[in-house]
């Protein structure tokens, strides 16, 4: 059984930071993609970042790059975000996501398994 549990969401200013990590258990594969989404209310779900867990090749969207890293810990099966210099229009439920390395690495359907999001909120 495949399960994703995020967890480090939570309040902070604009400027600050936070980390999210994300716990993978159960996946059947050692080579995979895992991912960050985020979904504000009334928005659709949006791809983050993105790493492939054998190369380590990642991507980020336009709207956080340079202010978010991607990291994957293969030994402890995490997935980590670190969010820098945060912004109001960053605040969303942020969600975990790990899927078959094939595919746009922005589209939902890639990924076969969620996590139950965890939330950030900033403020200004």
């Amino acid at each position: 059984q495949v399960q994703l549990v995020e967890s480090g969401g939570g309040s902070v200013q604009a400027g600050g930071s936070l980390n999210l990590s994300c716990v993978v258990s159960g996946y059947p594969r050692n080579s995979y993609s895992a991912a960050w989404f985020r979904q504000a209310p009334g928005k659709e779900r949006e791809g983050v970042a993105h790493i492939y867990t054998d190369s380590g090749i990642k991507y980020y969207a336009n709207s956080v790059k340079g202010r978010f890293t991607i990291s994957r810990d293969n030994a402890k099966n995490t997935l980590d975000l670190r969010m820098n210099s945060l912004k109001p229009e960053d605040t969303a439920m942020y969600y975990c996501a790990v899927g078959r390395q094939a595919g746009d690495w922005l589209s939902v359907s890639k990924y076969s398994y969620w996590g139950q999001g965890t939330q950030v909120t900033v403020s200004s």
